[in-house]
This record gives structure tokens, C-alpha cells and sequence, in this order.
């Protein structure tokens, strides 16, 4: 399959921006690397109270399927981390890369 790449968006609760990227950077890094997807970046954006990141997959699923993988693998479940505890709104985008 073609190299996907989303750039993630995500406005955090007020007050928990700094917990959102640690428990991002703890947790759910490792396991999304385990399963085959590269970080491209992560910011924050504090006056926007924001999080924003770039994940690609390029493998024999598509970025869909492996995503599904993802949420499925019970190391996520494991986690005890609901994005809804942290988030207000997601926007994920898929990008081409150009430079």
C-alpha cells in the first residue's frame, strides 16, 4: 500500500494539554510505532490550546486497516485511555508530502 499520512489536530480540555501529550508520548507512541506507524512530529499550540501531529503508515494494509489494528490490539485497551476524557475536537486531515 502507498505511504498515508494524516496530520492529527486535536483541541485539548483546558487545563489538561500538558497531561494529554504526556500520556500521548508515554502510551500511545510506543504502541503505534510497535505496529508499523512512524511520528513525523508532534507541537503544541498553547494559545490555541492545541495538539498537533503528523502519523504515516506505509505497509500491506492500508492506513485504515492498521488504524483499526490499533484501536483492536489490546494493549490499547490496556491503556485505560479515553480520548474523550482529554479531547474536545479532533480534525485529522490526509496529506501528500512535497518537500
Amino acid at each position: 500500500m502507498p505511504r498515508t499520512t494524516q496530520l492529527r489536530t486535536y483541541t485539548v480540555k483546558d487545563g489538561l494539554l500538558d497531561e494529554w501529550v504526556e500520556r500521548w508520548r508515554d502510551d500511545i507512541v510506543p504502541l503505534r510505532l510497535d505496529l508499523g506507524f512512524e511520528i513525523g512530529g508532534a507541537w503544541v499550540d498553547r494559545e490555541r490550546n492545541q495538539f498537533v501531529w503528523l502519523i504515516s503508515y506505509e505497509g500491506p494494509e492500508t492506513f485504515a486497516e492498521r488504524n483499526a489494528m490499533y484501536w483492536a490490539s489490546p494493549e490499547r485497551e490496556a491503556m485505560g485511555l479515553d480520548p474523550d476524557d482529554y479531547l474536545v475536537h479532533t480534525e485529522d486531515r490526509t496529506v501528500e508530502q512535497r518537500y
